[in-house]
């Protein structure tokens, strides 16, 4: 399903490109893109990693090794974000070891969240996943998909005034509950809003992007891909001619530069469990990035398809 591409957005993205230091196309190529945290300025960069489903692999020792080299690539790029769950089984164990094999996380930028109802279990989740990254304060801890955020926010809050976290936020995905994510942003003083955005999936662009773009709130951007599926759908099918312009030599690579490319999008966080589709996600934070026209057409080839 198609979703309209707003004339006021692109007016603000291009302002915001400008601002941003967001190469487009025809402009000179950035080595690597980097995008600004509103809260502070900070710059975080634009590709990132998920956790769901690929890191939860139990205690096997293989499967474990190999993730560690998945995530020694990710750094080698200059990765940054890495965004788990108490929801995703194992992963956050699984984070934690690979860490303790690679020794340097140097450039990490932790990400996780708390998911219960209950306030109490809250508290011991937030402990769990410190223990288990191995880690003293969190970049970013998260509610997750709103879960009670109304008695785990004011908790968080306490964590990052006595300095165990730095940012704080919510998340959403599969494009539901937006007005109760509109609600939060408004209301409550949180730093990053996770959601869904990819390609086909842009129902944020109506009020959640924009609204992010005018709080100042950093957004990630979750399934990326549809659980692997886009990719598996353009899979065979030829790039257009004139994504050689943006440096795209993939179709991973044109689905994380369109959603990278917009202004009010913080960081994707694809996940993968290969360490050559590593490589394919983090080349989509090089090169020139597509300006509103581009970015109309990319929708439209895909659409085509």
């Amino acid at each position: 399903m198609a979703f309209p591409v707003h004339r006021r957005e692109f007016l603000i993205g291009s302002l915001a490109a400008s601002m941003l230091g967001i190469p487009i196309a025809g402009s000179a190529a950035a080595l690597k893109l980097s995008k600004r945290i509103p809260a502070t300025g900070e710059m975080l960069p634009a590709i990132g990693m998920g956790t769901w489903i690929t890191f939860n692999v139990g205690p096997v020792p293989a499967l474990r090794a190999q993730r560690a080299e998945v995530l020694r690539r990710f750094f080698s790029h200059g990765g940054g974000m890495i965004d788990s769950s108490p929801m995703y089984g194992t992963a956050e164990d699984v984070l934690g070891d690979c860490f303790q094999r690679l020794g340097s996380t140097d450039g990490l930028f932790s990400a996780s969240k708390v998911w219960t109802r209950d306030a109490d279990e809250g508290r011991s989740q937030l402990a769990d996943s410190f223990r288990l990254w191995g880690i003293d304060r969190f970049n970013l801890m998260q509610v997750h998909n709103l879960v009670n955020w109304e008695a785990h926010l004011p908790m968080l809050a306490e964590r990052k005034k006595a300095g165990r976290i730095r940012y704080l936020g919510v998340t959403t995905s599969h494009g539901s509950r937006h007005a109760e994510m509109a609600q939060v942003m408004k209301s409550e003083h949180v730093d990053f809003v996770q959601l869904t955005y990819n390609i086909l999936d842009r129902e944020a662009e109506v009020r959640l992007l924009p609204m992010a773009a005018d709080l100042g709130k950093a957004v990630i951007a979750n399934r990326p891909f549809r659980r692997g599926s886009l990719p598996d759908a353009l899979r065979g099918k030829p790039l257009p001619e004139w994504s050689s312009e943006l440096g795209i030599a993939t179709w991973p690579e044109y689905l994380l530069k369109f959603i990278i490319s917009h202004p009010a999008i913080t960081c994707a966080i694809p996940a993968t469990s290969q360490i050559a589709h590593m490589d394919e996600n983090m080349r989509a934070m090089e090169g020139p990035m597509p300006d509103a026209a581009m970015r109309r057409r990319m929708i439209d080839y895909v659409a085509a398809l």
